[in-house]
C-alpha cells in the first residue's frame, strides 16, 4: 500500500494552518554540546502553542471537517488534549478530552484551563481512545485522533517542511515515536536523502516492534514517557509512511531520557518532558548511528511537565 498521506494533503494543511501555528525556531547549540561530536541542530517544537507539536494536526483535522453543535472529542495522554482544547477555544467549539489514569496532573490542569471537559477513561491511552470513540458515536461530536488520521499526519508534516526549508542540508533527522503521527509527518515533510532515525523508550516501542515483525503489532506500555509515547500499536496511517522510510529504529532506557531532560535544562535552560527529550536521548546515549561529519537535526517535541522534575537534582543511583 502506498503512503496514505500525500504532498497535496500537506499543501492543504499549510494553507489551513497559516496564521494559526507558530513557525518554531531551530537552535545550533555548538560544538561538543550534549556530549556528541556532530554538527547538531535542535528544532524546538516544544515552543509551539500548548507546548507541543500537536496543534498542527488538531487544527488541520478540525478545519477539514464540518463540526456540529456537539463539538469535538479526543483521547490523549495530555499533549493532544491540550491542543484540541486550544483549537476548540480558538474556533468557538465545545471540547471533551478523555485522559488515562497515568496522565500527569499538570497536563490535566492545562487541558481544563484551555476550556475542555476532562474525563478519565481507563488506565492507559488506548483505553481512553476507546472511551472517546464511544462518546463520539453517542453524541455526534467530531473525533480528533492524535495520530491515526490523514489530516493529523498532514498537519504534523508542516513541521517537517519547516525544518527542510531551514536546514535543507541535514544528513540525519531524529524523532521520537508514540503512535507514529509526528514521525510520519516529519518523514513526509523532510524526504530523502536525509536519513530518518526513530527513537522510542525500551518499555513502549510499538514502531520498533512493527518494523521487526513487518506489520503493526501490540506491545506492552510503561515507563517514564508513557503519557506521551505509550501506545500499544502504531497507527495504520503512519505505518504506511514509516514502514519504508525509517532508516534506523532504536530504543532507549528511561535513564537516558531523564539524562537528556537534565541536559536540555543545563545547556539551554529548556524544560522538556520525557517524550520531548527522547529523540535527543537516543543521540546522547550513542544509539543513533551517526558519523562525525554528519549534520544531525533532532526534534524536541514537548514541554508539558512539572519544571521541578527537570530542574531539580539528578536522582540518586
Amino acid at each position: 500500500m502506498a503512503p496514505l498521506v500525500t504532498s497535496g494533503d500537506v499543501d492543504s494543511a499549510q494553507r489551513r494552518l497559516a496564521g494559526r501555528v507558530r513557525r518554531t525556531p531551530i537552535v545550533r547549540p555548538g560544538p561538543g554540546s550534549f556530549g556528541v561530536d556532530v554538527e547538531l541542530v535542535l528544532k524546538l517544537e516544544c515552543l509551539q502553542h500548548t507546548g507541543s507539536f500537536k496543534p498542527r494536526g488538531a487544527f488541520n483535522t478540525v478545519l477539514s471537517a464540518d463540526v456540529g453543535p456537539a463539538g469535538v472529542v479526543a483521547a490523549s495522554g495530555g499533549n493532544h488534549g491540550a491542543a484540541v482544547a486550544f483549537v476548540a477555544r480558538a474556533l468557538g467549539m465545545r471540547a471533551e478530552v478523555f485522559v488515562p489514569e497515568l496522565c500527569p496532573q499538570v497536563k490535566r490542569q492545562r487541558i481544563a484551563q484551555l476550556g475542555a471537559t476532562v474525563t478519565v477513561g481507563g488506565a492507559i491511552y488506548d483505553d481512553a481512545q476507546v472511551a472517546a470513540t464511544q462518546r463520539a458515536g453517542d453524541t455526534g461530536a467530531l473525533l480528533v485522533h492524535p495520530y491515526d488520521a490523514v489530516t493529523t499526519v498532514a498537519g504534523q508534516a508542516t513541521c517537517g517542511r519547516e525544518l527542510a526549508e531551514d536546514m535543507p542540508d541535514v544528513d540525519v533527522v531524529v524523532v521520537a515515536v508514540g503512535g507514529g503521527g509526528f514521525a510520519a509527518g516529519i518523514a513526509i515533510g523532510f524526504p530523502p536523502p536525509a536519513r530518518l532515525v526513530t527513537v522510542e523508550p525500551d518499555t513502549s516501542a510499538c514502531l520498533h516492534a512493527a518494523l521487526a515483525a513487518g506489520r503493526p503489532v501490540e506491545v506492552e506500555v510503561s515507563g517514564l514517557a508513557a503519557d506521551s509515547l505509550g501506545t500499544r500499536r502504531v497507527g495504520e496511517v503512519p505505518w504506511t509512511v514509516l514502514r519504508d522510510r525509517v532508516d534506523t529504529s532504536v530504543t532507549v532506557p528511561d535513564g537516558a531520557i531523564a539524562a537528556a531532560q537534565r541536559a536540555l535544562w543545563q545547556e539551554l535552560r529548556l524544560v522538556v518532558e520525557p517524550g520531548g527529550a527522547a529523540a535527543l536521548a537516543g543521540l546522547m546515549a550513542g544509539a543513533v548511528p551517526v558519523a562525525p561529519t554528519d549534520r544531525v537535526a533532532v526534534l524536541v517535541c514537548g514541554s508539558n511537565t512539572d519544571p521541578a522534575t527537570v530542574a531539580g537534582p539528578a536522582p540518586a543511583r
